[in-house]
């Protein structure tokens, strides 16, 4: 069943999507809907005495329909073409009535939601003469005067409706764009920041290492190779998700899949910050256990940018990561053992690299704080995420 469930939503999802690209083929869709509809008096058995059905009434009703297909491209004409079509059906030929103003409708509700304001004005002030004729032209009697000007109000402020939505939605679909381009411009500045710092600490120890010990500065020199391949590994993963779907000339995919990094990759960014000079310390506390994906990739910027700031600004010969993992929470505190914060630091400011530190953690529900570290020495950054249990992460 659920097989069955999920192969329909899919083909509801791809007709969706076939429409929204060609809407001639819902504006034909909605003229057939709407003639079969009109089809209804023309094949039920009728009454002695009422107007006979005749072919050529049921043509003269098809003309009153065919303009619908052009009801997005000019739907202020389409509507006085509906209203002339009508008025005609109702003055050459004595054929059977319709229980509703099918065409009417359709060409309202598409003003209503598609046609700026002065469109609509006229639209309003040509229903206010056509639906008073049209009901003294058919019976005279208030009681459909009343029902045509609810019918028509109802067209008029569903469109209304529609347009809200799509306008909510595009609204919304700016926001989540723009979240998303800070985003990738917050992940594009770890990378690049702490590569870029790294490079820079170990190309200046490189000279000195020259003189004193040739065998550090080729290590020096590995690491900043190693340290520039990373750096272009993680913006290829980043820049593959957003080349997602782009194939190459011969036609295969290749924009990487590979996740962005999490808690395993913790470990190997250590080790690069150790070479270039600094003592790193990494350990963890309770019990150790899974965390999502989307978790652990924060946790890994969140480390990044901190030992990024403690290259830059610290000048600190000591570092110290640690991981704690609580019931439902997951503690991160970098610390280190340099100068500690500088003025805008302490005033609740900072670059953007601790700007992000806070807003990785905020996504999240968790807190971030940064400032001096243990007994105002050094400087800290700490983060609490809440995370789910074990068992729920598996799940």
């Amino acid at each position: 069943m659920g097989g069955i469930r999920s192969d329909l939503r899919g083909w509801w999802e791809r007709g969706r999507t076939r429409t929204a690209a060609n809407p001639l083929v819902v504006d034909v869709g909605i003229a057939l809907f709407v003639q079969c509809a009109m089809t209804m008096p023309f094949v039920v058995p009728r009454a002695a005495g009422l107007p006979p059905a005749t072919w050529g009434a049921y043509g003269l009703s098809t003309l009153t329909v065919l303009p619908l297909v052009w009801r997005r491209r000019a739907p202020v004409a389409v509507l006085f073409a509906v209203l002339a079509t009508n008025a005609l059906y109702g003055l050459a030929v004595d054929g059977p009535g319709q229980p509703l103003p099918y065409t009417g409708l359709v060409v309202v509700y598409t003003i209503a939601a598609l046609s700026p304001v002065r469109k609509r004005l006229v639209t309003g002030g040509v229903l206010l003469v056509a639906v008073p004729v049209g009901v003294w032209l058919n019976t005279r009697s208030a009681r459909e005067l009343t029902f045509s000007v609810f019918v028509f109000a109802a067209a008029y402020v569903l469109g209304r409706l529609t347009d809200a939505r799509q306008r909510a939605n595009r609204v919304e679909a700016e926001q989540a764009a723009a979240r998303e381009r800070a985003r990738i411009a917050r992940e594009m500045h770890d990378i690049l920041s702490h590569a870029v710092s790294l490079m820079i600490v170990q190309a200046e120890a490189g000279p000195v290492a020259v003189r004193a010990a040739p065998e550090r500065a080729e290590a020096a020199f590995d690491a900043i190779s190693a340290t520039g391949r990373d750096a272009m590994t993680q913006l290829r993963r980043m820049l593959g998700v957003l080349r997602e779907g782009a194939e190459e000339s011969d036609g295969r995919d290749t924009a990487p899949r590979a996740p962005q990094p999490g808690l395993d990759e913790l470990p190997g960014l250590l080790e690069r910050v150790r070479s270039g000079g600094l003592d790193v310390v990494y350990g963890t506390a309770g019990a150790v256990r899974p965390v999502p994906d989307v978790i652990g990739a924060t946790v890994f910027r969140v480390v990044q940018e901190a030992l990024t700031n403690t290259l830059r600004h610290a000048d600190a010969r000591a570092v110290t990561v640690r991981l704690t993992y609580g019931d439902s929470e997951l503690d991160v505190r970098v610390t280190d053992d340099g100068r500690g914060p500088q003025p805008a630091s302490r005033a609740g400011g900072g670059g953007h690299g601790l700007i992000g530190v806070r807003e990785r953690a905020a996504v999240h529900g968790g807190t971030a704080v940064v400032g001096a570290g243990p007994g105002g020495r050094g400087f800290e950054v700490r983060v609490r995420i809440p995370v789910p249990a074990a068992a729920e992460v598996a799940r």
